[in-house]
C-alpha cells in the first residue's frame, strides 16, 4: 500500500511494526484506560467518540460498555489503521462502530451529539490543543464528557541512576516538540476546560513501574528500541548519543536489581455545562 501524507506525518509511525507496538502496549496500559472509563461510567446507550483511534483499541473498550444500542465513532487520520480497525470491526459482527478518516481539526463532526468524546495519546502530538478542543467541545451535547488521557512527561527514569540514560526525558520531550507537540500538555487541559466553562470532574494520574522482566519496562523497551534510532534520523541525538542510550537501556535490562518508571500518564475529564 502507498503511505499517504498521514502515514507520513504521524510522529510514531503507521505500519504494521508501529500497530504490534500499541496491541502491547493496550495490554500494559488497558486497565487503566478501562479505570478512568469506569470513572466516568460510561453507559449502555452512549454515543462516543474515540479521536486520533489508531487502530480502534479504546474503541473497543468504548463498544463493550456501550454495548449494541449504543455507538462508537473512531476518528482516525490513517488508511493503515482505519482498514485494520474495520477488518476487526467486521469479524465481531459490530453495526454500530464506524470509522471516520480525519482529523479533529478537520473533519465535519454532528453538533451536539455525543455523549463522550475519549482522546488517549493525541493531544501531546498538536501544534494548538485549543484549537483541537474546540470541535470536538461542540460535537459533545449538554452534559457530554470530554475525557483526555496523556501524558505528563515526569517520572521516566531507571533505577540504578547514573548513565546516559539520565538524559532520556529530556530526549522524549524534544522528540515531542520536533513534530510541533508538548510531552506535558495534560497540565495546561485544566485551564482550557475553565476558559470554555467544562466542569473538571476527574484529575488523575498514573506511574506504572517494575523490574526487568516486567511487562511495562518490555513495553519502554518496544517503544525505545524503535523511537532511539528515529530520534537519531530526525538529528534531535547523535548517532553515537542513541548507541550509548540504547547500550545503558540494555545493561539495565540485563541487571535483576533495575527498576523502570514510567513517565506520568494523566486521566484528565471535563463536563459540558447544560
Amino acid at each position: 500500500m502507498n503511505e499517504s501524507r498521514h502515514e507520513r506525518d504521524y510522529l510514531l509511525g503507521a505500519n504494521q511494526q508501529e500497530l504490534e507496538r500499541l496491541r502491547f502496549q493496550q495490554s500494559v496500559w488497558g486497565s487503566v484506560t478501562r479505570a478512568f472509563l469506569h470513572r466516568l461510567r460510561v453507559q449502555t446507550g452512549w454515543r462516543c467518540l474515540d479521536v486520533g483511534a489508531g487502530p480502534g483499541l479504546v474503541s473497543f473498550d468504548l463498544r463493550d460498555l456501550v454495548g449494541e444500542s449504543g455507538e462508537v465513532t473512531a476518528l482516525e487520520p490513517s488508511e493503515f489503521y482505519i482498514q485494520w480497525l474495520e477488518t476487526a470491526v467486521a469479524s465481531r459482527g459490530w453495526r454500530n462502530v464506524k470509522c471516520i478518516k480525519g482529523t479533529a481539526e478537520q473533519s465535519s463532526l454532528p453538533s451536539q451529539y455525543f455523549d463522550l468524546v475519549f482522546v488517549r495519546w493525541v493531544i501531546a502530538f498538536v501544534a494548538d490543543p485549543e484549537k483541537f478542543l474546540l470541535p470536538l467541545l461542540a460535537t459533545l451535547r449538554p452534559g457530554g464528557i470530554i475525557a483526555i488521557q496523556d501524558y505528563y512527561y515526569e517520572g521516566l527514569s531507571l533505577y540504578p541512576h547514573g548513565g546516559p540514560w539520565d538524559e532520556i526525558a529530556n530526549i522524549v520531550r524534544a522528540y515531542y516538540r520536533s513534530g510541533g507537540g508538548d510531552a506535558y500538555v495534560t497540565g495546561r487541559i485544566p485551564a482550557l476546560f475553565r476558559k470554555h466553562r467544562l466542569q473538571l470532574v476527574d484529575f488523575h494520574s498514573t506511574c506504572l513501574s517494575g523490574g526487568p522482566t516486567s511487562d511495562v519496562m518490555e513495553w519502554a523497551h518496544r517503544f525505545f528500541s524503535l523511537h532511539i534510532p528515529l530520534m537519531a534520523n530526525r538529528g534531535l541525538i547523535t548517532n553515537t548519543k542513541a548507541a550509548e542510550l540504547l547500550s545503558d537501556w540494555n545493561a539495565h535490562r540485563q541487571n535483576p536489581d533495575t527498576l523502570f518508571f514510567s513517565p506520568l500518564v494523566v486521566d484528565v475529564a471535563g463536563s459540558v455545562r447544560a
